[in-house]
């Protein structure tokens, strides 16, 4: 998966070309899709920052193996990204999570 699979993914979901981040916390790591949108006029990154975050994301979902995972989860989600909520997604690294520090 490329950064771009990443955002028709997105697109085909909700309709925008929702922010991914990835976050650690307390010692697991999440992919949050966050509320913020390119399409927004206030959205901080050109298409070409956006697409080159996204496709840093997909090769760590891509190197940990998870990438069916999340794109499951987000097909089948109920959840919204919405103002100060971001869709949280679980990524299990298992044993090798010490060997990827965010």
């Amino acid at each position: 998966m490329t950064g771009q699979d990443l955002r028709q993914l997105l697109l085909q979901k909700w309709g925008c070309s929702y922010d991914i981040q990835l976050r650690q916390t307390q010692g697991k790591v999440f992919v949050q899709v966050m509320w913020k949108y390119l399409e927004q006029a206030s959205f901080p990154l050109s298409e070409i920052e956006y697409i080159q975050r996204l496709d840093r994301v997909a090769t760590y979902l891509n190197d940990w193996g998870c990438i069916e995972r999340v794109r499951t989860y987000i097909e089948q989600t109920r959840d919204r990204p919405r103002l100060g909520k971001a869709v949280s997604i679980p990524v299990e690294l298992g044993d090798r999570a010490s060997e990827w520090i965010l």
